[in-house]
């Protein structure tokens, strides 16, 4: 075992500031790149969870997010079975319409815009998300059904078998769903059937964008890359892991939300290196007779130096473990109160780096205490 790993051991109680105010550091930046991944996941979980292997979006469509539509003509739903690889093509349409709650004893009303999500209640549907119980695509399957994720209820003001106007009809309540959250506007789902007697899908000409599968989902890069080369134009065929990246690189784009994250950086780079070089500083000076002793001995000054760099490295390690457990406990939070998160690996990778510098940065700042370490000091 090295000296500074032994120090920082033994000595842990004067290094806890400094690890620390690295793991908040940390958790300042990757909890507003969860939260914002997390808005995408819930957005897009229909499409994450559905069994669908491909997403075709029209050929300028770039991302789901702030897309301004993404509406395809109708007569490509049947082209997609020309390819002998393709086996089951639907459309995701998501609709919007005004919500009036019928609030009971003296209940608050509500009065909002949601949008409406479809999925198709034939088992195995490939737009039927993976995760949805057998009594939620039953319950679906009644006519004017709709399921509501569990963070919108209080949103919506209704509960489980509650009433509501929607797009003017009157729909009911009959599940409950859990990881489905949309911050911007709140979601329910509904079967097509009900899509259509709700009055929405009057323009038969057009469709939103199609969920594909295939017989073999190993190949959906090559069926991809097939449709596309055949698609002049009309469409733009992408693969399910392809379109998430999109999607969240597309949010990450936005001007706010970089500027958000930037600031988060530049703080928490501040707050890293402030507190950590002077943790690491006072934590040398209180032993600074111990490395005069190493002078006295023969220990170089250059020596003296690399352990205090190694000590700050060390330091930085477990700030990234404190981190990570932090990070983990934030996630069980929200994903207790129903809104996902997602850390990108790129982000992850970023932020390490980013602790690491941060800690031999501070202990580079720390180095300078060492000129007090004079051998002559043991004498007094």
């Amino acid at each position: 075992m090295s000296l500074a790993l032994a120090t920082l051991i033994y000595e842990w109680r004067r290094y806890t500031a400094a690890v620390v105010a690295l793991a908040f550091s940390g958790l300042l930046i990757l909890a507003q790149v969860g939260m914002f991944v997390g808005i995408v996941k819930g957005v897009t979980a229909t499409l994450e969870r559905s069994r669908a292997d491909l997403m075709i979006l029209p050929a300028k469509m770039e991302s789901l997010i702030n897309s301004g539509g993404g509406s395809l003509p109708a007569r490509l739903q049947p082209q997609m079975y020309l390819h002998p690889e393709i086996t089951e093509v639907a459309a995701w349409d998501i609709e919007g319409g005004r919500w009036v709650n019928q609030p009971k004893d003296g209940g608050k009303a509500v009065t909002t815009y949601v949008d409406v999500n479809m999925v198709d209640t034939r088992p195995g549907a490939v737009t039927l998300p993976i995760d949805y119980t057998e009594a939620t695509r039953l319950a679906l399957m009644e006519p004017y059904a709709v399921a509501i994720d569990r963070s919108q209820l209080k949103r919506l003001g209704v509960k489980l078998g509650d009433s509501a106007s929607l797009n003017g009809k009157t729909v009911r309540v009959r599940a409950i769903l859990d990881g489905y959250p949309n911050i911007n506007n709140a979601a329910v789902v509904a079967s097509r059937d009900t899509i259509r007697l709700l009055g929405f899908n009057k323009d038969q000409s057009k469709t939103g964008p199609l969920m594909v599968r295939i017989k073999d989902p190993s190949r959906a890069v090559i069926v991809r890359d097939q449709l596309n080369a055949t698609a002049k134009g009309a469409y733009r065929a992408w693969t399910r892991e392809e379109l998430r990246a999109a999607n969240e690189g597309a949010l990450m784009s936005e001007q706010i939300i970089g500027i958000f994250i930037g600031f988060s950086v530049f703080l928490g780079f501040l707050i890293g290196v402030g507190i950590t070089s002077q943790t690491l500083r006072g934590a040398i000076l209180s032993s600074i007779k111990e490395f005069a002793s190493l002078r006295a001995l023969g220990v170089s000054m250059g020596s003296l130096r690399m352990i205090v760099m190694e000590l700050s490295v060390w330091v930085g390690v477990v700030g990234l473990a404190a981190t990570g457990l932090f990070t983990f406990g934030v996630y069980l939070l929200a994903k207790n109160g129903g809104m996902p998160m997602g850390f990108p690996a790129p982000w992850v990778i970023g932020v390490s780096t980013l602790l690491l510098v941060i800690s031999g940065a501070s202990g580079l700042l720390a180095l300078g205490v060492l000129k007090k370490s004079q051998p002559a000091d043991l004498l007094r």
